[in-house]
């Protein structure tokens, strides 16, 4: 059974090395998404092999998902023509040469430190969870993402909130017609959008305990909004509503770390009596922020044609009748 393991580990790894040089690669942009898509879904696979599921979770939904559906959408309102993308030989070249030899170097070096590792590493995993008592959940990784990297999370969800509000200010107009509603994907939201919106609530609910949690529920949920725009395009701008959602768990989290550091206890050091419920609160404010900060990243600041026309002076003074 473990030489069966090993041999499928080595399939995997080659394959995706082989999926990314073609996608890399591949002068049919619309395979080269295809291949995109494959490779994240074989690495979602790899990340279980080495025992993530939550990071396999994120990367099923994201990097092959969200990401896919954004190639896909741009390939589909770019058309036939603009698909076609120009052939990239494949020889080496001195340049290309020395950026493989670099990095089969650096791939030699990483495996080589790993190796050379001992058995019994003393990190700070044992002490962690000692303490994972005292977090308020049973799951290693939100306790470590809320507890022991509160500050670091709080960033993150910090520069996803910055991402979203520079699409905002830079109000981009598009070059590319906004895509036509289908009803086939109609039809398929009405199935799988309940869904998404069930599975994320579970996802949210067990991450204290499993592997799940807040940006997993987000991503679910992103993809039934992804899913929403392709079937029946719609508009997310910096309406009131809008900007407080998407400030929603960011906000949520900073007023959690002051109060805290207000009673006593430290900026973002949950009183263990309470944490579980400061923790669920804190997840559920930011799986809603998550969600609609990648929902609006995927659709932009678009403007129809109307829009812009009415937009430009030019056009405004001749529609009436001034003189321009």
């Amino acid at each position: 059974m473990a030489a069966e393991v090993q041999v499928f580990d080595a399939v995997l790894v080659l394959l995706l090395l082989w999926l990314g040089w073609r996608a890399l690669a591949s002068a049919d942009l619309f395979k080269a998404v295809v291949q995109f898509i494959v490779f994240g879904l074989l690495l979602s696979l790899a990340w279980v092999r080495l025992g993530a599921p939550d990071v396999a979770l994120a990367e099923a939904a994201i990097g092959a998902g969200l990401a896919g559906a954004l190639l896909l959408d741009t390939l589909a309102r770019l058309g036939r023509s603009g698909a076609a993308d120009e052939p990239r030989p494949l020889g080496l070249t001195p340049a290309r040469t020395g950026v493989a030899l670099a990095a089969l170097g650096l791939a030699a070096l990483l495996v080589a430190s790993a190796l050379a590792l001992p058995e019994r590493w003393p990190g700070l995993a044992e002490p962690a969870l000692q303490q994972l008592q005292a977090s308020g959940v049973s799951n290693p990784v939100t306790a470590t993402l809320l507890n022991y990297r509160g500050y670091d999370t709080l960033l993150e969800i910090g520069v996803l909130m910055l991402a979203v509000l520079g699409v905002w200010i830079l109000d981009a107009e598009p070059a590319l017609p906004r895509p036509v509603a289908d009803p086939m994907l109609g039809l398929l939201l009405r199935v799988l959008l309940p869904l998404a919106v069930i599975v994320a609530g579970y996802l949210l609910w067990v991450g204290a305990h499993a592997p799940g949690g807040a940006f997993q529920g987000a991503a679910l949920l992103a993809a039934g909004g992804v899913l929403w725009h392709l079937a029946r395009p719609l508009s997310l701008g910096p309406s009131l509503v809008v900007r407080a959602i998407v400030v929603l768990g960011f906000a949520v989290f900073l007023a959690a770390g002051v109060t805290t550091a207000l009673l006593g206890g430290g900026f973002l050091t949950f009183p263990p009596a309470h944490a579980g419920a400061i923790i669920l609160a804190i997840e559920a404010a930011a799986m809603l922020s998550i969600a609609l900060i990648m929902v609006a990243l995927f659709v932009g600041r678009e403007r129809t044609v109307s829009d812009s026309l009415a937009a430009s002076p030019t056009t405004g003074a001749q529609d009436t009748g001034a003189v321009p």
